[in-house]
């Protein structure tokens, strides 16, 4: 059996000191190699019919993850297209409670309706800011521009004590913090990120009930029987959360199912304690050197103000991080290394 460092070893050879998993993971060996052979098929002309079986394993995979039946899962292209299914479902005048500075996709959608109430507060007030009345409270589980983490179980007994309906986007989270979706009433994530996939696919997690939610964007694969659904109004929806899949980008599905399979190799419990413990060490080293992170305890994202501006530096130098709100944003995961860290913090050092 294959140990975690010649694993990661096997799949990954990046040619930098590659930090910046919040923006986009890296892509395993064998996903790249999954997707070559996709293209193949389609450069000469032969089905791509077997791939939807990707799909299926991936909303399958995924779903293993996020601690809900499969029957419960949508596959979908983009969180915003999810957030916009949620915002379509709400009465006119319902009150949203977000937190500030969250990212748009988990935010836009409400705003453009035009005809809710979108209260927003400082994240670490979101939970005793529910009220009567209050009919969703929608929040990331991990903030993309400092990695703070929400207190979601505080947040999920506020919101049910007073009857509102909760919405996570774990996004910056899913694939090195454990989760559990059953939890709330709607959680959505991206896959390009912890998840290691390529862009193109995003998921969601309903109620057995539905939730209230209108399949507004329902194609074809939102039927009962895909095929016997091509041709005028969709005739019967499909029973379970599939009836609000999109249409599926089929070869990042089947590049996504090699990405998830890597990740249910390793645990989730391996990969959280690797990039929590990376990114400890960047914060004591940072302290070392004077600098004060955001306070994110417990994550895997480290943002440091006033430092963003030294990110393109830091690119030239072959370690790359992103500049997020001004802040130097380092995000570690499962490829990343102690001498990583130690680079970053020695290039910091000047």
């Amino acid at each position: 059996m294959e140990t975690f460092e010649s694993l990661v070893r096997t799949e990954f050879a990046p040619k930098t000191r590659y930090l910046n998993t919040a923006s986009n993971g890296l892509l395993p060996a064998r996903t790249v190699a999954a997707l070559h052979k996709a293209a193949l098929l389609r450069a000469e002309g032969r089905p791509l019919l077997p791939l939807y079986e990707d799909v299926e394993k991936c909303r399958e995979a995924y779903a293993r993850l996020a601690g809900v039946p499969a029957t419960r899962v949508a596959a979908g292209a983009s969180v915003a297209a999810h957030t916009g299914v949620i915002a379509a479902s709400l009465p006119a005048g319902a009150e949203v409670l977000t937190a500030e500075d969250d990212f748009t996709s988990v935010l836009n959608p409400f705003h453009v309706r035009g005809d809710l109430k979108v209260r927003t507060v400082p994240l670490e007030r979101i939970a005793e800011s529910v009220r009567p009345g209050t009919a969703l409270v929608a929040v990331s589980a991990a903030q993309s521009a400092d990695g703070r983490i929400a207190d979601l179980a505080t947040l999920r007994e506020a919101a049910r004590a007073h009857g509102a309906r909760t919405y996570v986007d774990f996004s910056q989270s899913a694939g090195w913090l454990p989760m559990n979706a059953a939890e709330y009433d709607f959680t959505a994530s991206a896959s390009f990120k912890w998840l290691l996939g390529p862009h193109g696919a995003a998921f969601l997690t309903v109620p057995e009930d539905f939730g209230g939610l209108t399949p507004v964007l329902a194609g074809w694969v939102a039927g009962e029987v895909p095929w016997d659904s091509c041709y005028g109004p969709v005739a019967e929806l499909a029973h379970s959360a599939r009836r609000f899949d999109l249409t599926h980008a089929l070869f990042t599905y089947t590049g996504l199912r090699r990405s998830l399979e890597l990740i249910e190799e390793i645990g989730l419990s391996t990969l959280h304690t690797h990039a929590v413990e990376l990114a400890d060490r960047f914060r004591t080293g940072l302290a070392g050197l004077g600098h004060a992170p955001v306070p994110a305890a417990g994550s895997a994202i480290v943002s440091v103000p006033g430092l963003g501006d030294r990110q393109p530096e830091l690119s030239r130098a072959g370690i790359e991080v992103s500049n997020r709100a001004g802040n130097l944003r380092a995000a570690f995961h499962l490829y990343n290394t102690p001498e990583d860290v130690d680079r970053l913090l020695d290039a910091l050092a000047g």
